[in-house]
């Protein structure tokens, strides 16, 4: 299985990037994992609507570039199914299962994303209403994916 992240910005924390690092380390035992970073787009700090929907499908485009047609497409949205830990991983199993080796999750910029991103995903979770930096959310989420892993193969990490 493959798994990859598609994400918007540079990762600049150290103490993230060992975080990362540790359970994409953890999780070569089970699949290919990587994260491909995807540059923002530089905006004012008041943006206008126009600028808005300019930086959205600017950074669109760039996501959209990363992923494959044969991929599985996995979106971080506000308005995403919000799952358990135990429903995420039932997901990822039941799409290898029947036939899905590539899974990618997008995780979009500070301003969202865009519309065309949007119709190409295949389903949308949402990890709760409150906002988290989207480099902490890197994090998060492959814990998560580890996590997921560890419930499939009824390994003792998940209590």
């Amino acid at each position: 299985m493959n798994i990859k992240f598609v994400t918007v910005g540079k990762l600049k924390e150290k103490y993230l990037k060992a975080g990362i690092a540790e359970y994409a380390k953890r999780l070569g035992a089970f699949c290919k994992f990587q994260i491909i970073e995807c540059p923002d787009e530089k905006a004012p700090e008041n943006l206008s609507e126009a600028q808005d929907q300019h930086v959205k499908e600017v950074e669109g485009e760039r996501i959209l570039d990363k992923i494959k047609d044969k991929e599985y497409v996995i979106l971080l949205d506000l308005k995403g199914k919000e799952l358990t830990s135990e429903e995420l991983a039932k997901k990822i199993d039941d799409l290898s299962t029947y036939g899905t080796s590539d899974i990618t999750l997008v995780i979009g910029g500070s301003l969202g994303v865009s519309p065309e991103v949007k119709k190409r995903a295949d389903y949308s979770i949402c990890f709760g209403k409150f906002t988290l930096p989207h480099q902490l959310m890197r994090l998060v989420l492959t814990e998560q994916i580890y996590r997921s892993f560890m419930i499939i193969n009824h390994r003792t990490y998940h209590k």
